[in-house]
């Protein structure tokens, strides 16, 4: 399959449902911390809407779950530009490649760690004071439990949303509409 450019009529019905998928997992009360399906998720998109859907993607995530849960920070900023960059990088990384579940678990594991490295090592201490040890240290645990997390969904909820949400044209919003006019005439 060959990428799609991302614009303003394709894709949005199935960002929002792959957004959706993002959000309400990170919801579930007691749930571990880090362990959640981001990269799984905008890793299929990355493949299907090119690099400014991958960046959207992952940008918009972060930026529409803060607005909703924490509230905007600089954590927001810094996250939000590490998972926009992870869908670029994964535009670039999937270009060549297939969508296949060796490909997903590949740059999702070095992803996680790249993400954790960028977001984990910089915002405390530099936006927070936090001593680099103690960040670094407090890392280690966190990245364990978001490797093993990225780990299960890239196995397992990747190819799944390549597969049944990205690739049926009729979850596209001209293809609804078009089917509606089909419909009613």
């Amino acid at each position: 399959m060959t990428s799609m450019k991302f614009s303003s009529s394709s894709g949005w019905l199935k960002f929002i449902i792959g957004w959706s998928v993002v959000f309400l997992f990170r919801l579930i009360p007691l749930r571990l911390p880090n362990v959640e399906p981001m990269l799984a998720t905008m890793m299929p998109f990355s493949k299907r809407y090119g690099p400014l859907g991958s960046f959207v993607f992952g940008f918009f995530g972060i930026v529409l779950y803060d607005a909703v849960t924490s509230g905007w920070g600089i954590w927001t900023l810094v996250t939000a530009l590490a998972y926009g960059g992870l869908g670029l990088a994964a535009y670039f990384y999937f270009k060549n490649r297939s969508a296949s579940v060796k490909n997903f678990l590949r740059f999702g594991i070095v992803g996680t760690i790249v993400y954790d490295a960028l977001t984990g090592l910089t915002i405390g201490p530099l936006f927070m004071g936090q001593p680099f040890v103690l960040a670094l240290t407090g890392q280690i645990p966190f990245t364990l439990l978001h490797l093993a997390g990225t780990a299960v969904f890239s196995v397992c909820l990747s190819p799944a949303i390549y597969r049944w949400v990205l690739r049926p044209e009729a979850l596209e919003i001209p293809a609804i509409i078009h089917s509606w006019h089909r419909t009613s005439s």
